[in-house]
């Protein structure tokens, strides 16, 4: 047991050392981005370094495992030069039993991960793409998804209309059970029309079924109500907009995003992706506990058997390999090739049991 804390604190320390320069280099790099992506005149030194620091959790949160296979070959290298391997060897221990520090640190930085830093990366997230619409001079989204359907806002300095629909077609260009409300750019309202249905086409909405109340004008909205079979409402809303207005399934806090999906399925919309990513989210501690694996099978060989150079480089090929298949799986189940659980728990899986075979055949066979 005090060799297994001996290992995992090594472990930890060598994660803090490889994340803290990962975050620091994040933040360089996104500091250069914002200055590059904003006009320097709207954007200073500060504001930059303000949206660097919201938009780099997320970034440091995509590579949290690369950067535990990384933690991994500089404790392995640094075990295997200082002979400490060897005398673990020699008093008994498998290779795999001295692994069980670090493998379980491993598993207690992906639980960490996904119960405290998921939630912090999905509201810093939230909270840059408001700063950065607020510094582009455009609406952050146009789409909120609740209990009593889901919402939508159009419009701009002569006004906003604010639309609400019982539920939508896949795609959110076709609402049914929909009203809309107008209000002047003060917030007085305006207008209200219901309708059974409203069709986006270009440049409107083709409404069916409405019933126009005159809100400013009239002292009598509903005696002065029309019907319409049809209607035509102008309006700057594309698909493209309406898709973007969703986000990623990232900027929702894992611990909120089962009612979100069962709310976004409610409203007529697909939950794929949020669903696949759900899964990717609660296989993360096996996927880091993978690529500890990967990263120990070889590279606990004493430094003086030779060959480290080549065989730190194949295990840095293995990682990247096995983290790139882990995002060619979750594309297949975003797009329903495969099924999301599928999608999300095969690839930790499958490196597990890769790097148990190739340590067993190394170090234990």
């Amino acid at each position: 047991m005090t060799l297994d804390l001996y290992f995992a604190r090594r472990f930890l320390r060598a994660f803090l050392i490889v994340g803290g320069a990962f975050a620091g280099l994040l933040v360089m790099l996104e500091t250069v981005e914002q200055v590059r992506r904003f006009d320097t005149s709207a954007l200073g030194l500060g504001e930059a370094l303000e949206l660097a620091a919201l938009s780099a959790p997320e970034n440091f949160y995509s590579i949290l495992p690369l950067i535990t296979l990384l933690a991994t070959l500089v404790l392995c290298l640094g075990l295997a030069r200082s002979s400490e391997l060897v005398v673990a060897r020699a008093s008994g221990r498998s290779a795999l039993v001295s692994l069980v520090g670090p493998a379980a640190a491993a598993l207690v930085l992906g639980a960490l991960a996904v119960a405290a830093l998921n939630p912090i990366v999905a509201a810093t997230s939230i909270a840059y793409e408001a700063r950065s619409a607020a510094y582009s001079g455009r609406d952050a989204s146009v789409l909120s998804v609740s209990d009593e359907g889901l919402w939508l806002r159009q419009g701009g300095e002569a006004g906003q209309t604010v639309i609400r629909a019982a539920r939508a077609g896949r795609d959110g260009t076709r609402l049914f059970g929909v009203t809309f409300l107008d209000f002047s750019p003060e917030g007085v309202p305006l207008r209200r029309i219901e309708a059974d249905e409203a069709q986006l086409v270009p440049g409107a909405w083709e409404i069916v079924g409405a019933k126009d109340w005159p809100l400013a004008t009239a002292e009598n909205p509903e005696r002065d109500a029309t019907l319409h079979a049809t209607l035509r409402l102008p309006t700057d809303l594309t698909l493209e907009r309406i898709r973007d207005s969703f986000g990623t399934p990232s900027a929702v806090p894992i611990w909120d995003l089962p009612a979100f999906i069962a709310q976004l399925e409610a409203a007529g919309f697909s939950a794929r992706s949020h669903r696949v990513w759900f899964q990717k989210e609660l296989a993360l501690p096996l996927f880091l506990l993978a690529m500890v694996l990967v990263g120990a099978g070889f590279t606990m060989r004493h430094a003086r058997f030779g060959q480290s150079g080549q065989l730190v480089l194949l295990a840095l090929i293995l990682g990247f390999g096995l983290y790139m298949l882990r995002n060619l799986a979750l594309v297949l189940g975003e797009n329903g090739q495969i099924p999301a659980a599928l999608a999300a728990w095969s690839p930790p899986i499958v490196g597990i049991l890769f790097s148990l075979g190739v340590l067993l055949h190394l170090e234990d066979g």
